[in-house]
């Protein structure tokens, strides 16, 4: 069933974001202001994997001071206005932790929070890793380390791993068999 928006009005606006009050109408007719998180840029990550013994999925390690909590993520950031998002994720990787997949592949789209938010992630499997040399954005990873795909599943067990696009990534990945038998 689809509810009936009489209005919208900007509370909050800035080039990341914005809060609307938006007049809607329910089917059985009743009628309130709901909330909306107005993204006016898509975000894109890439889940880096080198079948290499010696690598794996290459994760940063980050604070996030809204929850301020540190966890493990894979790449990933703002599509600029007009970027393709597949050039967005190889521009973050290269920026965030100074690998770069030559070859990468769309795993899927997504909108990460529907009933409040119209923010979408676009999310990218990136393989055949070469090194550019250091992160240029220092103000992002504590670190950066490669994981075996098992190690993965570990930082995950235990709650190393809480970020939503982050997650959503690697459980595509093993979830349809992309990191091969590890």
């Amino acid at each position: 069933m689809r509810w009936t928006v009489h209005g919208e009005r900007a509370m909050y606006s800035s080039p990341w974001m914005s809060v609307h009050l938006v007049d809607v109408e329910l089917p059985d007719g009743a009628r309130f202001e709901h909330h909306a998180l107005r993204m006016p840029n898509t975000a894109a990550g890439t889940v880096l994997y080198d079948p290499s013994p010696d690598r794996g999925v290459l994760l940063l390690y980050r604070h996030r001071f809204i929850g301020d909590f540190w966890g493990w993520e894979i790449p990933a950031g703002r599509v600029e206005t007009g970027e393709d998002p597949a050039d967005a994720a190889r521009r973050e990787a290269r920026e965030e932790v100074g690998w770069e997949p030559t070859k990468i592949n769309r795993l899927t789209s997504y909108r990460f929070a529907s009933g409040s938010s119209d923010g979408e992630f676009h999310l990218f499997f990136g393989t055949a890793m070469h090194e550019i040399g250091p992160p240029t954005d220092l103000n992002e990873a504590e670190r950066i380390a490669w994981f075996s795909p098992n190690a993965v599943r570990e930082l995950i067990a235990a709650g190393e791993i809480h970020d939503g696009l982050t997650l959503t990534g690697l459980l595509w990945a093993f979830s349809f068999g992309l990191f091969g038998n590890g």
